[in-house]
């Protein structure tokens, strides 16, 4: 893997795509995971404007303390880079007073959050002339479909949506992103119990990508072992599950004869 091409690639597309759309720069959060602290490291690379926007939602100090660690360094060394703390707990508060008790299970609030800072990342790319930077990576994105639609799934491009997550700690290391992000579990931290990625799944990340490309060469299932069909499962039943967020909105045709 010819990592530091591949940073510079994308640092490249970035720039094209935000010229092209005649905007400013990028905005993107950060939560304290690899994902976030890559792709906010990617843009801070452009040289273009960068917001990086932090939105605790009833989060884990841990989860805090890397993620403003990360921007400080960012901060420290960009000058195009700014960092924003917005604590959205009081906002969070008030859609779980608002919604009916009934509806409020963890799933359904859990992408909540989510989609409440989705809503966030707009408003200051949308008052700034910027672009939302995704931190998705491909197996979460095109593999099992570990986003929210709507949520983090709501953005402008997608800088490593093209790496598996063990493509994106390798580009980490090159970009210098700091050993206790690197070492951190997985978490998409919207969970009370801070379960995390693995917890939530039943497989780890090498697993998974290890089904996205069984599945991709369509190799013959009658020498696997147990947990290796185990683990295939779980990614076919997921990938299944999600497919709704990973292909195109279906647009009901009317035919003309009704027109």
């Amino acid at each position: 893997m010819q990592t530091v091409k591949i940073i510079d690639h994308i640092i490249n597309e970035l720039k094209l795509y935000c010229d092209k759309a005649g905007l400013k720069g990028f905005v993107t959060g950060v939560s304290g995971g690899i994902d976030s602290a890559v792709t906010s490291s990617l843009c801070a690379r452009t040289g273009k404007s960068v917001i990086l926007l932090h939105m605790p939602v009833y989060q884990a100090k841990d989860q805090v303390s890397l993620a403003m660690h990360h921007i400080e360094n960012l901060e420290k060394n960009y000058h195009n880079v700014k960092g924003v703390n917005i604590e959205l707990t009081p906002a969070f508060q008030a859609i779980e007073n608002s919604f009916p008790k009934n509806i409020q299970d963890r799933l359904t609030m859990g992408n909540t959050r989510a989609r409440l800072r989705m809503l966030t990342l707009y408003a200051f790319a949308s008052h700034n002339k910027m672009l939302v930077a995704g931190t998705g990576n491909k197996v979460e994105d095109f593999g099992v479909g570990f986003y929210t639609k709507y949520g983090d799934g709501g953005v402008d491009i997608s800088p490593i949506a093209n790496l598996m997550k063990s493509e994106v700690y390798e580009l980490g290391k090159q970009l210098n992103v700091s050993r206790d992000i690197l070492n951190a579990p997985p978490t998409d931290g919207l969970w009370h119990d801070n379960r995390t990625d693995e917890n939530q799944l039943g497989a780890t990340y090498p697993e998974l990508e290890w089904a996205m490309k069984f599945e991709e060469k369509r190799k013959d299932e009658k020498n696997l072992n147990a947990r290796e069909k185990q683990v295939l499962l779980i990614y076919r039943k997921y990938h299944r599950a999600n497919s709704h967020k990973m292909n195109p909105i279906p647009v009901i045709k009317i035919p003309e004869s009704y027109l």
